[in-house]
């Protein structure tokens, strides 16, 4: 009896074991939230997070919220297929997506493989929670201006580089939440890059295809004429523009992600609040002893706030030149979770206008 109820114990012990060895392994990061933690992965919280859940139930906190160091298991990425001869709502988006193009960034796989590079095209369209929205992303300096310089060991990074590439990553997760987007500034063959060092160029281009001029109040009134065509364009949709910048302070200055708005902008004040809020909450729960800074003020003075027809934020992602906020850019996955950081701001504001 005894050796019966032995090799029943260690037959389930198998059966489990097998049943985990079947699905992919994360490892949870500082700063990282479960969201963070799927999309970094290729999934859809909206698809995956309760799968995600039931699969992690006995490492995760109180909250369902993820404990750093700790490794998790992942859903799988495929979906039920549809019934022979049905279309699923899904699939019909799907299709949609393929033939579908964002101005500047298309949903077919040929312009993402030049603008995203083929580690991240093409770009699926997970639902369309976004539907309707449309962004103008202005990644700062570009061209033959590289912004802020960066010393890191022997390297130096640019402003512009890291800019770019939080930027691109948030255009691609809006993409696959339904979104237009356009990239204000577009590196023909950069992509998104997984790199810690980004390597400094000055082939960027003003959209549609512009070479970008020298002159600072040049590059700007060239980049905020576009803005306001395509404004005019999508009369009557929702339509926000965010510019993203580093920003550069004295080696020994620490600091957090913070926002501006025009300040007779409500939109933008809602929206700079939304995305700061989403912030608050994630710093809190990433570094529970350390406080979140970041605020929320008015600089109307600035170009891209001040001439904007679509409500506007302007954003410093962290200063260039002090080594703590070095990690937030070289790290590829922090520079992510900027990016899905952002997202869920926007989606904030979208889905509580």
């Amino acid at each position: 009896m005894r050796s019966a109820l032995l090799l029943g114990l260690l037959l389930l012990i198998s059966t489990l074991a097998f049943s985990q060895s079947k699905y992919r392994r994360a490892l949870a990061k500082p700063g990282d939230g479960v969201n963070t933690l799927l999309y970094r992965n290729g999934l859809n919280p909206s698809q995956h997070l309760r799968q995600f859940q039931q699969l992690n139930r006995a490492n995760l906190t109180k909250r369902n919220g993820l404990i750093i160091g700790r490794t998790y298991l992942l859903p799988h990425r495929s979906a039920p297929k549809p019934a022979a001869g049905k279309t699923t709502s899904r699939a019909k988006t799907a299709a949609g997506a393929r033939a579908a193009t964002s101005h500047g960034i298309s949903t077919t796989p040929l312009l993402p493989a030049k603008l995203f590079g083929p580690a991240y095209s093409p770009v699926p369209v997970r639902d369309r929670a976004l539907r309707g929205a449309v962004y103008y992303l202005s990644p700062g300096h570009a061209g033959p201006d590289p912004g802020a310089i960066g010393q890191y060991g022997p390297h130096k990074l640019a402003e512009d580089e890291y800019a770019y590439d939080v930027t691109i990553r948030l255009a691609r997760v809006l993409m696959e939440h339904g979104a237009t987007v356009y990239m204000m500034v577009q590196d023909p063959n950069d992509g998104i890059r997984d790199e810690s060092v980004l390597k400094m160029d000055y082939d960027e281009l003003t959209y549609p295809q512009q070479r970008i001029p020298l002159s600072q109040l040049g590059r700007l009134r060239q980049r905020m004429t576009q803005v306001n065509k395509l404004y005019a364009r999508h009369k009557g949709a929702y339509q926000r523009l965010l510019s993203l910048h580093v920003d550069s302070r004295s080696a020994g200055q620490n600091i957090d992600v913070f926002f501006y708005h025009h300040q007779n902008s409500q939109a933008g004040l809602r929206l700079a609040k939304n995305i700061h809020k989403v912030f608050t909450a994630r710093y809190k729960r990433a570094q529970p002893t350390r406080p979140y800074k970041g605020n929320v003020s008015v600089r109307s003075s600035l170009y891209e706030v001040r001439t904007s027809h679509a409500p506007a934020v302007f954003m410093e992602l962290g200063n260039i030149r002090n080594s703590k906020d070095q990690r937030r850019f070289v790290v590829a996955d922090n520079r992510q979770a900027l990016a899905n950081w952002i997202y869920e701001g926007l989606l904030a504001d979208y889905t509580g206008r």
